[in-house]
C-alpha cells in the first residue's frame, strides 16, 4: 500500500511541474535573454524542466504513460493560452489601470502561440520515442547516454521550430536558434544527476523497474 500511494503521489507531482513548466514557459518566451553571449527565449529554463521529467516518467512509468503526459501537456497548453487570451481581452473594471501591463505579458501574437504548440508536440513526441530507442537499443543501460542523446535531438528540433515559426523574419533566427539549443544542451548535461537521482529514489520506493539493473 506504501508502494502504490507513493508511486501516485510521485507521478502526480513529475505531472504536475511538467504541465506547470510547460505553461510558464509559453508565458514568459516572448522575451529574449542573453545567456553569457548566446540569445534565446526566456522560456529556456522552465521548458527544459519538462525534458527532466519526461525522461524520468519513461524510465519509470514507460513510453505509454510518458506520451499521456506529454497529450496532457498539450490540452493543458491549449487550455492556458485560451484563458489567458480571455483575460486579456475582458473589459477591465474602470478603476483599474494594469492592462497595458497586463497586454505585454500575455498578449503573444498567434505566431508565438502556434509555434509553441507545433513545436512542442513534435519535439515531445520524438523525445519519448527516442529515449525508448535508445533504452532498447542499450538493453536498458547507460540511462545517461538516452536522457542526454534523446533531450540534444528533442530539443534541436524544438529551437529550430519553435524559433523560425515565431521570429522568422523580425529577429534574427540563426542566433537565437544556436543560442536556445546551446543553452538548452548545458541544462540537459547538468540535469543527468537529477534524472539518476529521481530513478534511484522512484525504483526504490515504488518497486518499479529493476533496482539491480545497471543505469
Amino acid at each position: 500500500m506504501l508502494s502504490s500511494t507513493f508511486e501516485r503521489k510521485a507521478f502526480t507531482l513529475l505531472t504536475s511541474l511538467f504541465i506547470g513548466s510547460l505553461v510558464m514557459a509559453a508565458v514568459v518566451s516572448s522575451k529574449i535573454i542573453n545567456i553569457f553571449g548566446f540569445y534565446a527565449p526566456a522560456g529556456v529554463l522552465a521548458y527544459s524542466i519538462t525534458f527532466i521529467v519526461s525522461d524520468i516518467i519513461s524510465e519509470i512509468w514507460g513510453k505509454e504513460r510518458a506520451n499521456e503526459v506529454v497529450h496532457c501537456g498539450f490540452i493543458a497548453l491549449l487550455t492556458a493560452i485560451a484563458l489567458s487570451w480571455a483575460a486579456l481581452y475582458w473589459t477591465p473594471a474602470p478603476f483599474w489601470n494594469g492592462q497595458e501591463g497586463f497586454a505585454s505579458v500575455l498578449a503573444s501574437t498567434p505566431r508565438i502561440v502556434l509555434a509553441s504548440l507545433l513545436a512542442y508536440i513534435v519535439s515531445q513526441t520524438n523525445d519519448v520515442r527516442l529515449f525508448h530507442l535508445l533504452r532498447k537499443m542499450t538493453g536498458g543501460r547507460h540511462l545517461w547516454l538516452r536522457n542526454n542523446l534523446s533531450t540534444i535531438v528533442s530539443q534541436l528540433i524544438d529551437s529550430t521550430i519553435f524559433v523560425t515559426v515565431a521570429f522568422y523574419g523580425v529577429m534574427p533566427v540563426t542566433d537565437i536558434i544556436i543560442g536556445q539549443w546551446v543553452a538548452k544542451v548545458a541544462i540537459a548535461f547538468l540535469d543527468t544527476p537529477l534524472v539518476y537521482a529521481g530513478v534511484s529514489m522512484l525504483r526504490q520506493r515504488t518497486l518499479l523497474g529493476a533496482p539491480s539493473q545497471s543505469i
